[in-house]
Formats: C-alpha cells, structure tokens, sequence
C-alpha cells in the first residue's frame, strides 16, 4: 500500500494558514494554539521536503509550492466536506441543524415548529440561533440568512421571502401614535443597535419626511418590539417578527408593511434534493411562506 503523505489535520491546518497566509489567525479559526499550526505546517513541509511557507518578520507568505498545494488541498478538503454532508443528508437518523437569525427565529419559526414536527414526525430539527456569516457544515446544516453580507460563492442558496418593514404599536395606543396611517411626528421612537437605520430605510422606501431620530436604542428588534407591546412607542418591525401579535390584536401597524429591497435566503453547503431531509425543511419553509404571504396587516 502506498504510503499517505501527511495526516490529514495537517493538512487541514494548512489549509487554514494558507487562506489567511497567518498562523495566528488559523489558530483562532480552528481554536488551537498558534504553536500547533506552526507544528502541523513544519511536519507537512518535512514530509513533502519542501517549504511551504516563506518566514520572514514574524509574517508567513506562501512560496510557489505551498500555493499550488494550497489550491489542491482545499478542493479536496471542500469534496471531502461535501460527499459527507450528502451522505449525512441522505440518513435519516441524522438530525437536521438550522440556524436563524435570533428574533425571526424567536417569533416567527419556533411558534410554527409543530407544525413541521407533525408533517414530519421522522425528522429530528434542531433550531439553533445565529446571525451574520455562518460556517456550513461544521454542525450547521441549513442556515436562514438576511442577505444583507456577502455570501461564500461556494453556498448554495434558495430564496426564501422578501423582508419588509414598517412601524408598529400597541394597539390601544394606536389613536395616540398614528395619524392618517403614518406615525405622529411626536411619537417616540423606538430603534434597535442591529438595525440602527431601519427608520431612516423606511421613511426612504415610502416616500416620508425624516422625522425624530431620537428615541429610546435597545440591543436587538425583539428587545425594541416589547418595548412597543409594553407601550413605550413606536418601533419599526420586519412583518414576520410581529404578525403573530398583529393577528392577535396586541400590536397595531396603520402604516402596512413595505418590501426595503433586502430578502431571506436559506444556506446550504450544496443543492437541495426535494427527497433528502433538507429537502422537505426547505418545502416546509416555503409552505409557511404561501401561508403568511397575505397576512400581518391591520
């Protein structure tokens, strides 16, 4: 038998470095220490008899051998990611992951989870929140994106439904905040640090005058959203995070909803077959879309 050139962490420490050409920051990615990269990379260059890496003023570069390893390595690695993620999708004892973004999974998603769990009973889901970049394939299965980030060319993507946005209330206090469906020029405004522009992306999408810009800041919309159901104001909220409450009769949006030219897409690290398990979360997601593709209005 021929005899393997390295072990394969190696070369999967390699690769980190030779992506960031920065041990340290292979370190960080892989959560080791920068002294076992450095040990990875020495071995792989002892086994190939070559160095792969120029050391020069505490910084690595790659040399001509290390760059075309570098460019082999990571397509196989990625085949290797890939054929076992297909193989995984087709078990069907294996659960699927999802990560969504923490309000839209908080307000949108967990509530209609049973749902899914009764159409079916034969897949384990499991819900995990996140937001941003997101590393497929490492845990992570599926992942529910904003596309408001640069997205790895090599993710395979599905688009879900358009974002729109638009200003709420409680309802009772609607009378108080609204005039003529817009928000009074007096009212308090409520914004969130995760968005800190959806105001001003909402008066620019529908035509209206800037309007306060002051008002009480909370951390995340799901924070900026109680505070509109506790009375403290008017808060811009994406429809699907508060057409529960709307449908309810707790929040009030005089204003309606309007697209803000962002949208949802679902991640995956390759296509989706209908027939894998992936499949049938994605018909499921789509389905919610038809269901809620009219409602959250009032």
């Amino acid at each position: 038998m021929r005899q393997p050139v390295t072990s394969l962490p190696s070369l999967n420490c390699f690769r980190a470095a030779a992506e960031r050409e920065s041990f340290t920051d292979a370190a960080k990615q892989l959560n080791l220490t920068h002294g076992a990269i450095s040990r990875a990379v020495r071995l792989l260059e002892e086994d190939l008899g070559t160095n792969l890496f120029e050391r020069r003023n505490r910084r690595v570069f790659l040399t001509e051998s290390g760059r075309e390893l570098a460019l082999a390595v990571a397509e196989g690695l990625d085949r290797i990611e890939l054929a076992i993620s297909r193989i995984k999708a087709r078990s069907e004892d294996t659960p699927v992951t999802l990560s969504c973004e923490p309000t839209l999974l908080m307000r949108w998603l967990i509530p209609r989870l049973p749902g899914f769990q009764e159409r079916h009973p034969e897949i384990e889901l499991n819900l995990v929140a996140g937001g941003g970049p997101v590393s497929l394939g490492g845990g992570i299965d599926l992942a529910i994106r904003r596309n408001d980030f640069s997205i790895p060319d090599d993710f395979y993507q599905v688009p879900l439904f358009n974002e729109e946005t638009g200003p709420v209330c409680r309802t009772d206090l609607a009378p108080r905040y609204f005039e003529n469906g817009m928000p009074k020029a007096d009212a308090p405004r409520l914004h969130t640090r995760t968005r800190p522009e959806a105001w001003a992306e909402w008066e620019n999408c529908n035509g209206v005058a800037p309007g306060e810009t002051s008002g009480q800041m909370f951390e995340h919309f799901y924070f900026s959203l109680q505070g509109a159901i506790a009375g403290l104001g008017v808060a811009i909220a994406p429809r699907r995070h508060v057409q529960d409450d709307i449908a309810s009769g707790l929040l009030a949006a005089p204003a309606g909803f309007t697209p803000d030219g962002s949208s949802y897409v679902l991640l995956s690290r390759h296509e989706i077959d209908p027939a894998e398990r992936a499949g049938k979360v994605l018909a499921w997601l789509h389905s919610l879309d038809r269901i809620d593709g009219n409602v959250g209005e009032a």
